[in-house]
This record gives C-alpha cells, sequence and structure tokens, in this order.
C-alpha cells in the first residue's frame, strides 16, 4: 500500500509561502528604509558627509544612523536587501530538514557557508 504524501506537500506549500513573504517583506521594509534616507537626502540636500566620504563599516554607519544622516539611512536599506535572500537560505534549510532531504540540507547549508564568508571577506576588505 503507497503512502500519501498529501500532508508533505501541503507542508512544502505552506513553506513556500512563507518564503515567498519573507522576500517581499525583506524587499517591502529595504524600500521603505531607502525611501526615508532619499526623503531625507531631497529636504536637507545633504549625505550628511564631507564630499566624498562614506560610511564604509557598521559602526561609522551606526553613528549616521543615530545622528539621521541621509546616506546611512539608505546603506541600512541596502544592508536589509542583501539579508533578505539569506533569511531564505535559512528558511530553505529548514524546510529541506523537516522534509527529510538531508542531501538539499547539507548543499544549502554550504550555499549559507559560502553566503557567510564572502559577507565576512567583504568587511574585511
Amino acid at each position: 500500500m503507497k503512502k500519501s504524501n498529501e500532508p508533505v506537500n501541503q507542508e512544502m506549500a505552506d513553506v513556500e509561502i512563507i518564503i515567498g513573504k519573507i522576500l517581499q517583506l525583506g524587499v517591502l521594509i529595504s524600500a521603505a528604509i531607502m525611501l526615508i534616507g532619499l526623503i531625507l537626502l531631497i529636504v536637507t540636500q545633504s549625505t550628511g558627509y564631507p564630499a566624498g566620504i562614506y560610511p564604509t563599516d557598521f559602526t561609522e554607519i551606526g553613528k549616521g544612523l543615530l545622528s539621521f544622516k541621509s546616506y546611512s539611512i539608505m546603506m541600512l536599506g541596502i544592508f536589509c536587501l542583501i539579508l533578505t535572500p539569506i533569511l531564505r537560505v535559512v528558511v530553505s534549510i529548514y524546510s529541506f530538514y523537516k522534509e527529510h532531504d538531508l542531501l538539499y540540507v547539507v548543499i544549502t547549508s554550504i550555499v549559507l557557508v559560502i553566503l557567510m564568508i564572502s559577507f565576512v571577506f567583504g568587511i574585511l576588505r
């Protein structure tokens, strides 16, 4: 007698919907943050930094956020946009784990490690 895969298929459909909503929400939040930074840039007509100087690390961006500098706010929006697909990979690892598909858990985990390594190298640059 063949075992029904319907509950697993429904669960995967639910996970795919969640992943789609995460991606949509991440893009919307990023766009809203960047729009706030753009509006602040237009209103103040300044990035908040001297000409040719821009924040290049998290500390400088954090200080700029506390000072409401438009460029730092837009950088936060870009950072959120970068984090969105990383969150998608994490949710995919979970969904493959729930499916008991260990091969894809391993493959997706390797992708996550590669993303993290590239992120660290980008910071150290």
